[in-house]
């Protein structure tokens, strides 16, 4: 079916439903409209029974407005998913996606773009805010939020009618089969070690000046319990760490420099680590319910190449890396983090043509594969003899993936500028077909004023646009577009998908059947790829934690043992 007169019946629905931190939705009213006929449905939660009101079959397509919430109360009633879901949030935001939406991409902010009408934010603020009590609720107030949650289905039905010339339904039809895999994740939830999170917010306070104290040891670069640019600029020197500066001169201190420079300086990583955790640390915000599993919103579609974007305080894979060591298996189940091997080189790989990226890529290391390449290491170099070469190459690669310059890149792996345009010289002679499609994706979006995946999801190029950005989106966004995928295979066909995490999946299986689970995710991953590479396979790598083990990301691994050992008074971690 290519169009929505191809459906016999299309509905529009909404509940109203509350859902506290952490914890799965309860569905409180439905709301649902016939478009064709205007026949309506409206029921309380004493009137669900065991099976939609509505035809959900092929024949039939459901709409609605970050369909995800829906889709969760279908769980939550043990009703079967829609086998069609048009989800008018993820068109909205694809047909503006790169450009200014004065009133936002909420359910309101879409209505005004069009000019139609809406109702009162202050009214729309207090419906929800009622819902969210959790009753009881009088007579009156049920019909109040049954009459609210009918306001947006009408809603939904003019929204429609502005969006139907935009949509490209099939490809709409497989962003809405997304948000039925995001409800089902988001019912899983992550395990969390509740014990230790317990421990962990009763002594917060308490450890931050311990922590400073025993991380600062190696670098001196806290006064108290405030970061000093000056002693850190000293330390550097010290440690002979190049670092990228700001056009002023000034170092650059953003999270996103810290991060990118404790890939390549495993010494700044607990440095950077506790600046996180002194800045942004919200233990009280980490959304974990009664069941001890961590919950919330997904946020699919919400970054500018599709990814989710969920709640840097309340999603466990938010806050700092050490703070993930609180994903812990339950007794008698395991967990496997499952990733593929460098995704970005893949996918430009597979999508470039370029032939000896892709003998790069297939070599199982590409960094080290290019630094052999371009001649900078010897055919029989290993990343364990010629590690230094292969961080550099490797650093290359990555900024080159960003557009990153020769300036930049001379900031960050400290070399001259001189250098660093010989290192990127290497890489445009090496990968010359690379170089070419990657200038030709700027080039027609810069004509078209557009550029898109391979599945239609699309960014506008607008008059601030960078052209770095443009040449990163093919990597960044068609990677959405296969994790999207993998988790629709994945969910579909029974498996516990805990957390879509970037380029990779957290999973849960029974300890008997965990590797059974495992090989079936990495074939939806395989296949996945296959799909949106036009056949080019990535590899996958896998971690299994098995209870008692908790999840440990190296990065943060010493400040969890110090942490934990603090908040024990001193004991063992």
């Amino acid at each position: 079916m290519t169009d929505l007169a191809a459906y016999p019946e299309i509905w529009a629905a909404d509940f109203e439903f509350y859902a506290p931190p952490g914890e799965r939705p309860a569905p409180v009213s439905l709301v649902a409209r016939e478009l064709r006929t205007g026949r309506t449905i409206r029921q309380w939660r004493d009137e669900f029974t065991s099976a939609p009101p509505f035809r959900t079959d092929a024949g039939a397509l459901f709409v609605a407005y970050y369909a995800s919430a829906e889709l969760g109360c279908f769980r939550a009633l043990d009703w079967q998913m829609p086998e069609h879901v048009l989800d008018l949030f993820t068109e909205f935001r694809n047909l503006r996606n790169g450009l200014t939406t004065p009133a936002g991409y909420g359910l309101l902010g879409a209505l005004a773009y069009f000019g139609l009408s809406t109702m009162a934010d202050s009214r729309k603020e207090a419906m929800r805010e009622l819902v969210m009590t959790g009753g009881p609720w009088s007579a009156e107030q049920r019909r109040g939020i049954l009459d609210y949650c009918e306001d947006d289905v009408r809603s939904l039905e003019r929204l429609l009618g502005k969006l139907a010339p935009h949509v490209d339904l099939p490809r709409a039809l497989l962003r809405g089969r997304y948000m039925k895999a995001a409800a089902r994740i988001e019912w899983n939830g992550i395990p969390v070690d509740t014990d230790t999170l317990a421990l962990l917010r009763g002594r917060w306070e308490d450890i931050k000046a311990k922590l400073i104290a025993e991380v600062d040891a190696d670098y001196g670069v806290f006064e108290g319990s405030t970061f000093k640019l000056r002693r850190f600029e000293q330390y550097l020197i010290r440690a002979g760490i190049p670092w990228p500066r700001l056009p002023s001169g000034q170092l650059d201190l953003s999270d996103d420099t810290f991060r990118e420079q404790a890939r390549s300086h495993l010494t700044i990583a607990p440095l950077r680590e506790l600046r996180d955790a002194l800045s942004k640390m919200r233990l009280s915000a980490l959304a974990v319910g009664s069941d001890g599993r961590n919950r919330t919103l997904l946020s699919a579609f919400r970054a500018r190449t599709g990814r989710n974007q969920p709640s840097n305080s309340r999603y466990i894979f938010g806050p700092s890396a050490w703070l993930r060591s609180l994903i812990k298996p339950t007794e008698g189940n395991a967990l496997v983090y499952i990733d593929w091997s460098s995704q970005e080189f893949g996918i430009a790989a597979a999508l470039s043509g370029d032939v000896r990226m892709r003998e790069a890529y297939y070599s199982g290391d590409p960094y080290l594969a290019f630094a052999k390449q371009a001649g900078g290491v010897p055919a029989d170099a290993t990343k364990h003899s010629h590690k230094r070469e292969r961080d550099v190459y490797k650093a290359v690669v990555l900024g080159v993936g960003y557009g990153m310059e020769a300036t930049a890149l001379a900031g960050r792996i400290g070399v001259s500028e001189l250098e660093a345009r010989e290192l990127l010289r290497k890489h445009r002679e090496t990968y010359p077909q690379f170089w070419d499609w990657s200038q030709g994706i700027v080039d027609a979006a810069c004509l078209t004023l557009r550029t898109r995946t391979v599945f239609g999801w699309q960014v506008q190029v607008g008059p601030d646009v960078n052209p770095r950005s443009l040449k990163n989106f093919p990597m960044q966004a068609n990677g959405a577009e296969m994790l999207r995928l993998s988790c629709c295979l994945a969910t579909e066909c029974g498996i516990l998908v805990c957390a879509p995490v970037h380029d990779a999946v957290l999973i849960e299986a029974p300890e008997a059947s965990v590797e059974a689970a495992s090989a079936a995710m990495q074939e939806c991953m395989l296949s996945a790829a296959r799909v949106v590479l036009d056949g080019f396979e990535l590899r996958t790598d896998t971690d299994f934690i098995r209870y008692p083990a908790r999840y440990i990301d190296p990065r943060g691994k010493g400040m969890w043992e110090r942490a934990v050992r603090l908040a024990r008074g001193g004991a063992d971690a």
